[in-house]
């Protein structure tokens, strides 16, 4: 369960040697080439993967404080521990929406684990207002040269559980 967080912005310099991502909702996890949204499909914002969701739940990929909640309610970016930041953008061009759609109780500064419920959202609203059903999910923050990706793609990937992201570092001598 969610719980409020007082803590600042963790140090750059924190290290981590690995961290995975679950998916974000029961469905397909996608190469984030394939997302409808060039910010996303040409990796200006960082890598990741997207999910085609057969759910109305987005849960959290990874435990940490929530650093940013969009007023809208369509994206969050948690913080771990360790200093990565975690990008989930719920549809593409949802911010257009208002927050229509949308439901969470979810502020800045809480805190989440893994698996926990970040919002829901109406798939019926959605494909009304013709809305691509899809959710990327993108490291903005804390890969490097150094860092290495796994990715596992499947087509029935279950929400907080389903790893779909592996990122490691390699020590540096």
């Amino acid at each position: 369960m969610a719980q409020a967080n007082n803590s600042n912005h963790v140090d750059d310099r924190q290290k981590w040697d690995r961290f995975q991502l679950v998916t974000v909702a029961d469905g397909e996890i996608i190469r984030l080439e394939e997302v409808p949204d060039p910010v996303f499909s040409e990796k200006m914002v960082g890598e990741g993967f997207a999910v085609i969701p057969t759910s109305e739940h987005v849960v959290a990929p990874v435990s940490g404080v929530l650093y940013q909640v969009a007023d809208t309610l369509h994206a969050y970016v948690i913080e771990t521990d360790e200093g990565v930041e975690v990008m989930v953008h719920i549809g593409i061009n949802t911010i257009s929406l208002q927050g229509k759609g949308f439901q969470s109780d979810l502020k800045k500064g809480m805190h989440v684990t893994k698996g926990d419920v970040l919002a829901t959202f109406s798939r019926a609203y959605f494909e009304e207002k013709d809305i691509p059903l899809v959710i990327p999910v993108v490291v903005i923050k804390g890969m490097d040269d150094e860092t290495t990706v796994k990715m596992d793609y499947t087509k029935d990937g279950i929400a907080g559980e389903t790893v779909a992201m592996c990122v490691s570092r390699e020590e540096q001598n």
